[in-house]
């Protein structure tokens, strides 16, 4: 050990993330201290880190932090995540800020501060490449002035800040290709929540518990998107045909429009979502690169929809992962099942219940026959921990239903999860 460089030793230092055991680690010797100080290019205080963060007070903690940050010369990661914390004098947090801010590539910041510190104001025209911001308020964005022209990822947390600036903000990161947005605080001016984003380099978007009128992504360059938990009237996607990647997971929404982006598709991944067939097929029917299709907990807007087999066969000839969990109704199944066309390059099968009975079973052996080249079948349920005699009956002649099933395609791999 007493061999290895200074540079190695910062290295392995920065490996340790947490602020605690660096300081630990440090105090080996004079060469590891020396590591310290001018090596150590990650460091993070994380207040699930150690429970000593919730005891001590946040006058205390500061200096703590303070004494250790400015040990250091050329930290390039700085995560400061003090949740459940008491606020921070706001002074204190921009020194940390100002001593870090020119070498500085990744910050993640969660710190209740009085009066709320100006992340942008301090930060902007420097070096950052990823920004995580969670519990701040941001307000007067001025691209010109307030500019990240290296950030590449942006994620904001239950941040306060209007439908404009964070349009401006983008606008203020030339090269931003990864946004999420989790439970913002939009600030609107009138009576309809419209938020409208533009960036011509955005290549993933995530956006989790929204909710708004209207939702218009302009994004020329996207390859992934998802909506988790949001609540929306219109959501429109403009692109010019590079997604790859469509997921919307608890979303409610009246008009969703993904436009003429779907030319590309590769995965497309909907669960507990209201579903209107017709009108979704369409929508995605132009998809013929699709590998994936998962269509999971989802319920029709119509009961007598359903999921059209034959289409996706014809229309999706590169699927090669099936997984679909919904409703199943006596008379629909065999309807569904129904067609010439098999689904021969899918070789991956996920098949979900929400209720178990003999209509599952014929389900199954029914997908089976329209998956000549299966390799593999999952089978996912939920059991309810208080079972009565009938349900245990049911879910025994069930398995062995499966089992004589299975004998007929040994060459199958064959997986239960139940919840």
């Amino acid at each position: 050990m007493e061999h290895l460089p200074v540079e190695v030793i910062g290295n392995i230092l920065s490996r340790l993330g947490g602020a605690r055991d660096v300081v630990i680690a440090s105090a080996t010797c004079r060469k590891w201290r020396e590591a310290c100080r001018k090596h150590l290019h990650t460091l993070s205080f994380n207040s699930n880190d150690w429970h000593a963060y919730h005891d001590l007070t946040p006058s205390r903690l500061e200096i703590l932090i303070t004494q250790t940050i400015f040990q250091t010369t050329g930290l390039q990661g700085l995560s400061i995540f003090m949740d459940d914390v008491d606020e921070f004098s706001a002074s204190t947090v921009i020194a940390w800020l100002m001593y870090t801010r020119e070498t500085l590539h990744r910050l993640i910041y969660n710190v209740r501060t009085n009066p709320n510190v100006n992340i942008l104001e301090i930060c902007g025209r420097q070096k950052l490449e990823t920004l995580e911001l969670s519990h701040n308020s941001i307000t007067g964005v001025e691209p010109n002035f307030q500019r990240f022209p290296c950030l590449k990822s942006l994620s904001l947390s239950h941040v306060s800040i209007s439908a404009l600036d964070l349009n401006l903000l983008l606008t203020a990161c030339p090269k931003i290709e990864t946004l999420g947005l989790v439970n913002p605080e939009i600030a609107m001016s009138d009576a309809q929540v419209t938020v409208e984003l533009s960036s011509p380099t955005l290549k993933s978007v995530y956006v989790e518990a929204i909710s708004l009128d209207k939702f218009i992504l302009e994004a020329d360059s996207i390859e992934s998107l998802h909506l988790k938990d949001c609540a929306l009237e219109l959501f429109e996607l403009i692109g010019k045909g590079t997604l790859k990647h469509f997921k919307i997971d608890d979303v409610s929404v009246i008009h969703l429009d993904i436009g003429d982006t779907v030319d590309n598709l590769e995965i497309i991944d909907v669960s507990n979502f209201t579903i209107m067939w017709p009108k979704f097929y369409q929508m995605i029917s132009k998809s013929s690169n699709i590998r994936k299709l998962r269509l999971w907990d989802v319920v029709f807007d119509d009961e007598d929809e359903i999921v059209d087999l034959e289409n996706i066969a014809v229309c999706f000839p590169r699927l090669s992962h099936l997984a679909l969990s919904y409703d199943l109704r006596d008379g629909v199944v065999s309807y569904d099942l129904q067609g010439s066309s098999h689904l021969e390059n899918v070789i991956i099968l996920e098949l979900g219940w929400t209720i178990i009975n003999d209509l599952f079973s014929n389900w199954v052996e029914g997908m089976l026959k329209l998956c000549p080249n299966l390799k593999k079948l999952v089978i996912h349920g939920v059991v309810s921990e208080a079972k009565s005699h009938e349900e245990c009956q049911i879910l025994a002649n069930f398995t062995s239903s499966i089992v004589q099933l299975m004998r007929k395609y040994m060459h199958i791999d064959v997986q239960f999860d139940y919840d």
